[in-house]
């Protein structure tokens, strides 16, 4: 997985699968959050999530009162937001 930055916008190619890949997100995100409160996350091409980048999510949105909007590449990663009822929270779309 490689991650990108602009600005407030966060782009990701490739699945995200490990924890390492959890823990560049988390580093990445953090880092933005200090000066921002609207997050665009650009996920192009990942077939799945796993639950630890959920977990942070769902904690950026809840408690850190963060703005996130989700672009999803993949129909099956979109399927995953729809099943777990996470469209609304995060504002999933389909890129």
């Amino acid at each position: 997985m490689d991650i990108s930055v602009s600005g407030n916008t966060v782009t990701l190619t490739g699945n995200i699968k490990s924890i390492q890949d959890y823990q560049k997100i988390k580093e990445t995100i953090d880092k933005i959050v200090t000066t921002e409160k609207r997050i665009i996350l650009n996920m192009t091409d990942s077939i799945s999530i796993i639950s630890s980048v959920i977990g942070y999510l769902n904690k950026l949105v809840l408690k850190d009162n963060i703005d996130l909007s989700i672009n999803v590449g993949d129909a099956q990663l979109m399927e995953l937001f729809e099943d777990l009822n996470l469209i609304s929270l995060f504002h999933v779309k389909k890129a």
